[in-house]
């Protein structure tokens, strides 16, 4: 049984060259054909970025960033809300730092589960990181200082819906 759910593809950078294989994944993964906007990307001279609101199946935020991780040159973050039977997501891309996925709650917040949390006291117990950088591990807190300047670029960006027919 599939559960709709709604999520965001923002592409903060791809060269132009990039833009219709980004397109063409998305469909691929969302169904559909995908038509948006892409507009230069004042942070990065020769980019382009875009924003994709679509309503698919729960996991279409896990399936486009797998489609879409690796590719050089392309920064993006995929976002999927959460439904009464699963925890929302957050997956964050650069060429760098290569992608991270994070639990999300209703009003977006990052959820952090016990596992996780536990490994990461064993590493500063063992003292390869220290608690401060567990932290910033968990949150993103790397990815989400370089994606900033791309996002702030971003404001007043065209949006599009694209709805799967579920």
């Amino acid at each position: 049984m599939s559960i709709p759910t709604r999520g965001v593809l923002y592409v903060h950078s791809a060269p132009s060259a990039l833009c219709p294989h980004v397109e063409w994944a998305a469909a691929g993964v969302l169904g559909g054909t995908v038509d948006v906007d892409w507009v230069p990307q004042p942070a990065e001279t020769g980019t382009y970025r875009t924003e994709l609101s679509w309503q698919a199946d729960v996991g279409s935020a896990a399936a486009l960033a797998s489609t879409l991780r690796g590719w050089e040159m392309l920064r993006f973050e995929v976002t999927e809300e959460p439904t009464a039977s699963s925890e929302g997501a957050r997956y964050s891309y650069t060429p760098t730092l290569g992608i991270f996925h994070a639990m999300t709650g209703l009003h977006g917040d990052v959820l952090i589960p016990e596992d996780r949390i536990k490994a990461f006291r064993v590493k500063a117990a063992l003292g390869e990181i220290t608690m401060d950088q567990a932290l910033d591990g968990l949150l993103g807190v790397a990815w989400d200082a370089e994606l900033e300047p791309f996002r702030h670029a971003g404001s007043g960006a065209p949006v599009r819906w694209l709805h799967q027919v579920i």
